[in-house]
């Protein structure tokens, strides 16, 4: 490998610009905007490596599906999208967030992290390994779509529709992450699920005068008692049932959580705060990140807010709510307790809107494919991984993956300090070439 690792060292140049050309173009799927140029980018992209491309239609964005059939045994799949999140607000950005800006060592853009630095850089990977030796050892798989970012609704419908193209031996997931400080990789083996509902309490037909208080009722503070009934000030969730599901952590687990290095003091500085929930710290702060079920107040409206006063009883409340699920909880389970813990508490009039929803996913640690990515990651980096059994985070590996027994690995560019979904996203040049790396030995590697 070390003639493909050189060769990517000398053409890094080249494989920034690639990365620069697929930040620079809008892809914002939640607004409809470039994503039509997006697709036709990612589609020059893998013609560059000889891959045969075919876009698979769907009610929303197609679903860009390509093969490079070599006639070997195994075959690795990389799924990633291409769709990006919109980049408001617009004046916290240091440079224009769809004119891809380098400084110290970072190069700034919406979607750099999430998710087109991992998309471009399996492409460079290939691409250089076929410069050293002409042909991969095994064959390749790609499905980039275009809708992760609005919760993927027809992921389930290119894996019922399409099986042949799903077969495959292993992989290599969106996502995944270095530590800025220690260095360490992260290898993740799955994710948490989500719940997003949207809770929505009528009063009058329209806003009244706010003297009319005194007899008409006001949906904001009736939304913000059911709130109040959902979660208590020691974090616990007291929707009857919620936690009933829940897979306790085995050994294995803990062992996976202990050996996570979380820069405490670092994070507190990042975000601005003086302390973590409960305080907690150590192996007890690193398992509610990876381990534990979260209900989330993402967005509450009602009445005015603008500048200067306004006496104004409004009419309607609503609030949008997320609940990272963790394995065997499912989003309509959750959603129908929640159902369930309203009316039992006397708020059968709050309407309940589920947005969309993921299942939690995770791969079996002592699969092979799990040891071939870290045979890998140990030919590229000096400093051993963190083996996360989930993120924090959600991905639509169930939609796609359910009941097929394929393993699925996050490895990525990205850094703890990325910006996901916020404005300055970024990430480190050198992580970026480092994964081009990484997914070139996996390739070699994976046989």
């Amino acid at each position: 490998m070390e003639k493909v690792f050189r060769y990517i060292e000398d053409h890094a140049d080249m494989y920034l610009d690639w990365l620069i050309e697929a930040c620079n173009q809008p892809s914002v799927s939640a607004q409809n905007r470039g994503m039509v140029e997006m697709k036709e980018l990612v589609k020059r992209f893998l013609n560059m490596i000889n891959v045969e491309v075919e876009e698979i239609t769907t009610d929303g964005y197609p679903i860009i599906y390509g093969e490079l059939e070599e006639g070997h045994n195994k075959t690795l799949t990389f799924y990633n999208h291409y769709d990006v999140q919109p980049e408001d607000p617009i004046d916290h950005w240091k440079s224009p967030p769809f004119e891809a800006s380098i400084r110290e060592g970072k190069i700034f853009a919406r979607g750099v992290a999430d998710n087109k630095g991992n998309l471009i850089a399996r492409i460079c990977a290939v691409h250089a390994y076929q410069q050293i030796y002409g042909k991969v050892p095994i064959n390749l798989k790609f499905i980039f779509e275009g809708e992760e970012e609005v919760g993927s609704p027809h992921l389930e419908f290119f894996a019922k529709e399409h099986p042949n193209k799903l077969k495959t031996n292993g992989i290599i997931w969106e996502g995944g992450s270095r530590e800025v400080e220690s260095k360490r990789p992260h290898i993740g083996l799955g994710v948490k699920g989500i719940c997003y509902v949207e809770l929505t309490c009528k009063g009058a037909d329209m806003d009244l005068h706010s003297s009319e208080a005194a007899i008409i009722e006001n949906p904001a503070w009736r939304l913000i008692w059911a709130l109040s009934t959902l979660k208590n000030e020691q974090e616990e969730i007291l929707i009857e049932g919620f936690y009933d599901d829940i897979v306790p952590l085995s050994d294995l687990d803990k062992k996976f959580i202990g050996s996570m290095i979380y820069d405490e003091e670092a994070t507190k500085k990042l975000y601005g705060i003086s302390k973590f929930l409960k305080n907690v710290s150590g192996d007890a702060l690193k398992e509610s990140l990876t381990a534990d079920p979260t209900c989330t107040i993402c967005g509450i409206e009602s009445g005015y807010i603008g500048e200067g006063s306004k006496t104004v009883l409004p009419s309607i409340a609503r609030v949008k709510l997320d609940f990272r699920l963790v394995p065997n909880q499912s989003p309509e389970k959750i959603a129908q307790l929640l159902r369930n813990h309203l009316d039992k508490h006397g708020f059968t009039d709050i309407e309940i809107k589920q947005a969309h929803g993921l299942h939690p996913f995770n791969t079996d640690p002592n699969h092979p494919f799990v040891n071939t990515v870290l045979k890998s990651m140990d030919e590229v980096y000096q400093e051993p991984p963190v083996i996360l059994r989930n993120l924090a985070g959600s991905s639509p590996m169930y939609k796609m993956l359910k009941n097929t027994n394929i393993p699925a690995v996050q490895i990525g560019v990205a850094n703890l300090q990325s910006n996901y979904h916020a404005p300055n996203e970024n990430i480190f040049i050198d992580d970026y070439i480092q994964g081009i790396k990484v997914t070139a030995a996996v390739i070699n590697n994976f046989r």
